[in-house]
């Protein structure tokens, strides 16, 4: 990839991670990859505003984009790092080794993480303050700290005089970005489509646990004129980031409760008896005219299990007992939502038993103080009869109905 002009002399330094097999922070799948965006500033001082991860030879692209505006490593003046995480600061550490005068700015939190992560010194780092304001040259930086957002030591970064926010993996999404299309003026309905689907599965798998750091950093950036919006991972907004940003107060939002009126539904079979009633579950709620996204576990990865339940009012899960309890693949399900904090959420529960029960009362155990309305549930023994069927439709119509009242 080659340097972007996002305006004046600032610029976009970025990186795709193409590989389908790669498992972003080791857990999620990225099938259309995801970009890692720096951002310099050339100037009587040079910024580099962010780094790279230091895998697949991604400080060397990084180093040749910053070659084509005639700058090197060592012309790095000030390094600000707004999170630590290594996908954004992995690099920090060989940076550091060739670059030993640029001063880097970071939260008070971040300092101890600079020796932890890249065996930098404290006294390289000046701690910033909480909107405080730095002038470079003809530029203006402010420092904001937003906490949690998803790491605490995480800040975003200012620039008055453009109105740009930096906002490191606030306002991102998966995905990786051509070099045709990175602002959102150079998408088509169908890129903005999948961006925005994109940015939903990276919310719900990165950033949901900590919505309510979410609502009250938007609220304290809320008296900021913004213009452009350069993130940490997916595309500049520069036409309209008030997009982005309203996509990202809704998210939040969901955790409140309630969410769209749709169904995640998700189910687990061991010979076939819980699976048969699955047609038929669908079917009715379809029946309701409500969206409902199916998935099966084990099968379908928990990163897109988690988005769509967090986009979802209503939770169903499909499963039987076993040794007693809940089916085990399913367990770590609901364990994976209570963690992220899927919450304010309408649920119902089916599935077979063999000689006794057990999975109902396991569930209900499991999901006690989990924010979830239990509305119902139907077991049935062994293959479901036609009685079972009928029953089943009938607990499934009344789980609707209550839905759309909920989401009304």
């Amino acid at each position: 990839m080659k340097f972007q002009k996002i305006v004046d002399d600032i610029y976009r330094l970025a990186v795709n991670i193409e590989d389908e097999n790669y498992l972003f922070e080791g857990i999620w799948p990225i099938p259309h990859g995801i970009s890692i965006n720096a951002y310099l500033i050339k100037g009587e001082k040079n910024v580099l505003i962010d780094l790279t991860q230091d895998i697949m030879e991604f400080p060397k692209a990084i180093t040749g984009q910053m070659e084509g505006l005639s700058l090197s490593v060592e012309d790095i003046d000030i390094i600000v790092v707004n999170h630590m995480e290594p996908d954004h600061a992995g690099w920090l550490l060989e940076f550091c080794k060739k670059n030993t005068k640029g001063v880097i700015y970071c939260t008070k939190k971040a300092i101890p993480l600079l020796e932890a992560f890249g065996r930098v010194p404290a006294d390289r780092a000046v701690a910033i303050t909480d909107g405080m304001t730095l002038e470079v040259g003809e530029y203006e930086l402010q420092f904001f700290e937003t906490p949690n957002i998803h790491w605490p030591e995480t800040m975003m970064t200012y620039e008055r005089k453009r109105k740009i926010l930096f906002a490191c993996d606030a306002f991102g999404s998966y995905g990786k970005v051509t070099e045709d299309a990175i602002f959102d003026d150079q998408l088509s309905e169908e890129k903005h489509a999948f961006f925005e689907n994109e940015a939903l599965r990276y919310y719900a798998n990165i950033v949901a646990a900590f919505s309510g750091a979410v609502l009250k950093g938007l609220t304290k950036l809320s008296g900021l004129d913004v213009k452009i919006i350069c993130p940490s991972h997916g595309i500049i907004w520069r036409e309209n980031p008030g997009v982005i940003i309203d996509h990202y107060k809704r998210y939040a939002e969901y955790s409140k409760g309630p969410a769209e009126r749709e169904i995640t539904l998700v189910w687990s079979s061991m010979y076939g008896s819980t699976k048969s009633m699955l047609n038929l579950v669908v079917e009715t709620i379809r029946k309701h005219k409500i969206p409902v996204h199916v998935y099966q576990a084990p099968g379908d990865d928990i990163g897109y299990i988690l988005a769509g339940a967090w986009k979802s009012a209503g939770l169903i899960f499909g499963m039987p007992t076993y040794e007693y309890k809940v089916f085990p693949p399913m367990s770590h399900v609901i364990d994976e939502l209570l963690v992220k904090k899927v919450t304010n959420k309408k649920v119902f529960r089916f599935g077979s038993y063999g000689w006794v029960g057990g999975a109902q009362r396991d569930f209900e155990s499991k999901i006690e103080k989990s924010g979830w309305d239990l509305l119902g549930f139907y077991e049935w023994q062994g293959a479901p009869t036609r009685e079972d069927e009928q029953a089943l439709v009938q607990k499934i119509d009344a789980f609707c109905e209550e839905l759309i009242k909920f989401t009304e």
